[in-house]
């Protein structure tokens, strides 16, 4: 199995939300799960990342791979 770590949608029509999710690569995007690690919220006036980056760390040490979006999002 190869973890990566990514967003997944949640909220409603016009209103996104997402959470930072580690899943199975091979699984669809609003699929099964292995563990919520946050939210991130673009809508809000500041876009809110809210991480727990002990978690992030414990998965990417493990051989999670981040998503290009989130890869950006965390750095920035």
């Amino acid at each position: 199995m190869s973890a990566c770590i990514r967003l997944t949608r949640c909220g409603m029509k016009n209103q996104p939300c997402f959470r930072v999710v580690v899943a199975d690569s091979r699984r669809p995007r609003d699929g099964k799960f292995i563990e919520v690690l946050g939210t991130y919220s673009p809508t809000e006036v500041e876009k809110k990342l809210a991480v727990n980056k002990e978690r992030l760390d414990y998965w990417v040490k493990n051989g999670a791979k981040l998503s290009l979006t989130l890869s950006q999002l965390v750095n920035s």
